[in-house]
């Protein structure tokens, strides 16, 4: 593997260089998108485009107030650089002040279908 990878122009210090500047978050990130791209010869997509193609189809689920739109925009934030985003990460976030209650609150007790949404969409093909 390593003869293959130096001969590809990825010497080992490139790796390491390009392995410090990744979070463990983008690392996991695109170990699940090489994986499904192996697994089911989907599109290599990065991820916060995974993310922002999901989102739009969150907010196309019905007419969000501007309130709410800057709410589900916090959460995608979250969500680029968090990969995985459930209930009590949310209340565990310095973002999302009152946590799940407060955000749940604000969309209108939609929170769950929000979230729900977003598994949905995250990880589908896209076209």
């Amino acid at each position: 593997m390593k003869l293959l990878l130096d001969s590809a122009g990825y010497t080992e210090a490139i790796l390491k260089t390009a392995w410090r500047n990744q979070t463990n978050q983008e690392i996991a990130a695109s170990i699940i998108g090489y994986i499904r791209q192996a697994a089911l010869g989907e599109a290599l997509i990065p991820f916060d485009q995974r993310v922002k193609n999901a989102m739009q189809k969150i907010y196309r689920l019905q007419n969000w107030t501007t309130v709410q739109r800057k709410w589900l925009d916090r959460l995608a934030k979250q969500l680029v650089h968090e990969v995985v985003l459930d209930k009590q990460f949310i209340n565990d976030l310095p973002a999302f002040q009152g946590g799940v209650k407060q955000l749940d609150k604000m969309l209108n007790q939609q929170l769950d279908n929000v979230l729900d949404e977003l598994k949905a969409h995250l990880w589908e093909e896209v076209v």
